[in-house]
């Protein structure tokens, strides 16, 4: 099941005529309270980095987004405080389905939040 989020400044949809617009969905209520839980100065820029993904969705690149392989993608805010990752999936419909979030505390991707974002990938595409 995905959540659709609810909070105007996680889930408004562009309403230019000229862009297709991305909606933004989590993948429980779990993943939406791990990033409203972030520092304040990670989520200011997590709500930003939202914004241009709904705008620009597969055209968002570096320093802003990363592919990681596999139909699976890391959006990069950061702030003061620190660094959040939340990895993501594009599904058919302009749909982007946030699978997993945290706050880094090392240099590398924590493998075991790799695997649970695979997981979810698989999950959401085969239904």
């Amino acid at each position: 099941m995905v959540f659709a989020c609810s909070q105007p400044a996680l889930s408004r949809v562009s309403e230019s005529a000229n862009v297709v617009a991305y909606s933004v969905e989590y993948f429980n209520e779990r993943v939406l309270a791990e990033i409203e839980g972030w520092p304040v100065g990670v989520l200011a820029d997590y709500a930003r980095l939202v914004e241009l993904l709904m705008e620009f969705g597969p055209d968002l690149r570096m320093p802003h987004s990363r592919s990681l392989g596999g139909g699976l993608f890391e959006l990069r805010p950061h702030g003061r405080e620190g660094i959040g990752r939340a990895l993501y999936c594009y599904l058919v419909g302009e749909r982007v389905v946030v699978l997993n979030a945290f706050v880094k505390k090392t240099e590398a991707t924590p493998e075991k939040a790799l695997r649970l974002a695979r997981r979810r990938v698989k999950e959401v595409r085969d239904g």
